[in-house]
């Protein structure tokens, strides 16, 4: 007994001159499943990010005709629009090349290269290859295409779609949630005149931003397009609220309007949350004439924010009275700097819970709509447009369980990294 008193001494000792970030990554580290999941996480990123070095159909490195090359990094300066194939490449298939030398990646196909004698062939199956070098190791979908390919192609689909619509959503849930939380209803008092301003900026921001650029939008741009209208959008924005600024210091305004801030957003994630969110997400891909995975990743940022807005704003209401803020207050600081050097800063740990949610939600309705063939090119291989080829053939086993595994395994990373960071965050 006295043995097992001193070690729990020890450890509480040892914890004494912590910070909390490090007794979040300490409380973090005890729980072995959250760990695990993590370093496996990087694993996928890994292949995620350097896929194109691992399945391709393209070389490593080559040498023809005494020239060398090093093929997989000029298609990626080629996709970058910074380089240019030569002819030879463009007209001749790279197995058709007399090469000197070459060093191919672990598997030699490309997601979308197909091998018509090898189609609808099992990991097991007898394949027509030259040689184990050539062989499929999964097996091949019904146009002869690789399924180690294309799972590592659907990992850098799944992993961008997730990432990339949970940062459109954090950075519009934590804008909401903190002007809801730190202002509440009554501490955000605005001029009439920057109201009257911002109205009428909002509504030529939206005309000129999104209305009158919709058949751009709708036609598959979205990418491009969407970023251009943001621009023109927060500088409609930006210029109203510069000339608002301007006019309050020669016009007389003696008191401000209070503006209930927590009212309206509150009403507005209550009718964001009232709307099924796989009927709105249907509803709004419908409108796009060119499918667009981009489309996708925005759309599920877009209706992705709530809850995170939600955790911003029980954070900021409680931190904004605490003592250090009402100290900052004091000292005649302005109200931007106070929130985001000191308040927001320390309510941001709810959000990594919710982010991790967040991104195993978005990976499963992109497998979803890639399953039902919605808003994702034909040509696009995901883990669910191969689990929508197993339909058809069920004799195919290894094209609907190598991919749902994969789905299964990614969703459930993300689950218990997300209950780690709730443990490790849980100040009690």
């Amino acid at each position: 007994m006295s043995q097992e008193k001193a070690e729990n001494s020890g450890k509480k000792n040892n914890a004494v001159g912590l910070n909390y970030r490090q007794l979040v990554r300490r409380q973090f580290g005890k729980n072995r499943m959250a760990v695990w999941s993590l370093r496996f996480l990087w694993v996928l990123i890994f292949v995620a990010v350097f896929g194109s070095f691992l399945v391709n159909e393209r070389p490593l490195y080559c040498k023809i005709d005494g020239e060398t090359y090093f093929p997989v990094f000029k298609q990626i300066a080629v996709d970058l629009g910074l380089d240019k194939w030569e002819s030879k490449f463009v007209t001749n298939d790279w197995d058709d090349h007399e090469y000197e030398s070459v060093v191919r990646p672990l598997v030699p196909y490309s997601y979308n290269t197909q091998d018509l004698k090898n189609s609808f062939v099992g990991p097991f199956d007898e394949q027509r290859v030259e040689s184990l070098r050539w062989r499929h190791w999964l097996g091949t979908d019904n146009l002869g295409r690789d399924v180690v390919a294309g799972l590592v192609h659907g990992t850098r689909i799944a992993l961008l779609t997730g990432i990339i619509a949970m940062s459109i959503a954090s950075l519009i849930g934590i804008f909401f949630g903190a002007v809801a939380g730190y202002f509440g209803d009554d501490k955000l008092k605005v001029s009439w005149l920057r109201i009257l301003l911002n109205v009428v900026g909002l509504v030529l921001a939206i005309f000129y931003g999104f209305l009158s650029r919709g058949y751009a939008i709708s036609e598959g741009k979205l990418g491009w397009e969407l970023i251009k209208g943001v621009f023109i959008f927060s500088a409609i924005m930006w210029v109203f609220n510069f000339v608002a600024k301007l006019l309050e210091r020669f016009v007389s305004i003696k008191k401000g309007i209070r503006f209930p801030a927590d009212l309206l957003i509150m009403r507005l994630i209550e009718i964001m949350n009232s709307i099924p969110a796989l009927l709105l997400l249907l509803s709004v891909v419908a409108l796009f004439q060119k499918p667009s995975i981009f489309n996708v990743m925005v759309i599920i940022g877009l209706i992705g924010w709530t809850g995170i807005a939600r955790f911003v704003r029980a954070e900021l209401m409680r931190i904004r009275n605490l003592e250090y803020i009402q100290a900052t207050r004091a000292l005649g600081f302005k109200e931007k700097y106070i929130i985001l050097r000191h308040a927001l800063p320390n309510a941001l740990g709810p959000v990594l819970i919710s982010v991790a949610f967040g991104i195993a939600n978005a990976v499963l309705i992109e497998a979803f709509l890639s399953f039902l063939g919605i808003g994702l090119p034909a040509d696009m291989v995901t883990w669910g447009t191969m689990l929508n080829e197993a339909r058809n053939a069920f004799d195919a086993w290894w094209i609907a369980l190598f991919p749902g595994l994969a789905i299964f395994v990614t969703v459930t990373l993300f689950n218990l990294i997300g209950e780690g960071l709730t443990d490790a965050m849980d100040t009690r």
